[in-house]
């Protein structure tokens, strides 16, 4: 009769509309009554005014199984409690049906068979509905659950981004203290833009690429300030869509990949980096070079960033990404569209 993510005044007109089109069925019906009955109920009464006083009857009933007996007996105390109950629920009616039958009917003209398959088919749906509806919250509730559960996981593999960066740029700017001191302020500069970014907009359940694509340019260009002309970086933005849509801070963990393991020990170490869309797919490509005769000291943050990329695409792009990863001799890369 209704489902349980409709608001409670629309739940309650649609109850209201059904009892209506239950009362009007016998004049919808348009049913005649036999001829050559003479019995003086017909002159008081006809069907459709019976039907309509016994169903009436059965409206409380219905609701006293679907709201008392199911929830408080059946979901409670068992099956065999709640039979005990509906048999007592379905005497009670009928007693009552056959007083007003006996003491205002006179027991003509409405057999008894009727009031009976009333109170039998009244049960049934009362308890159809019951089930059907507890059915719906259940799965409502389930996959509220899941999606709260989701949102948590997302939150807390977002929260663990900004340390993990921040933990790499500052080792980085430890490292240019001491080798190039005069380029450490407009690093820090450079790094204040960032954090205003990952402390006040990559809340945000989606940005545009537009606005990503400034944080990506923002974080090269303070490597470019680390590193100076030791590195070639090739940043590549081809037929972007700048309106569409990403999760914040998502493309960040391969770039910053490419930095940490594309650099030390390399001889001309370089970057290549291409971004843009087609046919409203997000392409991008990061790829650079690597060594693999030299054995890197890993800390305990070591890959992170890549694991945690790759868990929130599964969550928030399931079927509908794409990530291809080679890692050759003498070179890394990663291919990532979604849409």
């Amino acid at each position: 009769m209704h489902s349980n993510t409709l608001p409670k005044y629309q739940i309650i007109f649609l109850h209201l509309a059904f009892w209506v089109f239950v009362l009007a069925l016998p004049s919808l019906l348009q049913p005649s009554a036999p001829s050559g009955n003479k019995s003086p109920v017909v002159q008081i009464f006809t069907i459709s005014q019976l039907f309509t006083i016994f169903t009436l009857l059965n409206i409380p009933y219905f609701y006293i199984n679907s709201e008392i007996l199911i929830p408080k007996i059946l979901n409670k105390k068992g099956i065999w409690v709640y039979l005990v109950g509906a048999l007592l629920l379905i005497s009670a009616a009928f007693l009552i049906n056959s007083f007003i039958r006996t003491t205002f009917l006179s027991g003509q003209f409405f057999p008894r068979t009727g009031s009976t398959f009333q109170l039998l088919f009244f049960l049934a749906l009362s308890t159809s509905y019951r089930i059907i509806s507890d059915n719906q919250k259940a799965e409502k509730e389930k996959k509220e659950r899941e999606t709260e559960k989701l949102k948590s996981e997302l939150s807390f593999l977002r929260s663990q981004i900004s340390p993990h960066f921040m933990f790499n740029v500052l080792n980085s700017i430890v490292s240019l203290s001491r080798r190039k001191p005069e380029k450490v302020e407009p690093v820090v500069v450079k790094l204040s833009d960032l954090m205003r970014y990952m402390l006040y907009e990559s809340d945000d359940a989606k940005v545009t690429l537009e606005r990503e694509t400034q944080y990506l340019k923002a974080y090269i260009e303070l490597q470019q300030l680390r590193f100076g002309d030791d590195i070639s970086i090739n940043f590549k933005i081809n037929d972007l869509d700048i309106h569409q849509t990403i999760e914040p801070m998502l493309l960040i963990p391969f770039v910053e990949n490419a930095f940490k393991h594309g650099v030390g020990m390399i001889k001309s170490p370089t970057i290549d980096i291409d971004l843009h869309t087609q046919n409203a797919k997000l392409i991008f490509e990061v790829k650079n070079k690597t060594n693999k005769q030299f054995k890197e000291s890993k800390d305990g943050a070591s890959g992170i960033g890549l694991a945690n990329v790759k868990r929130r695409l599964e969550l928030l792009y399931p079927n509908n990404h794409q990530l291809i990863i080679e890692d050759e001799e003498h070179s890394y890369s990663i291919r990532l569209m979604i849409g």
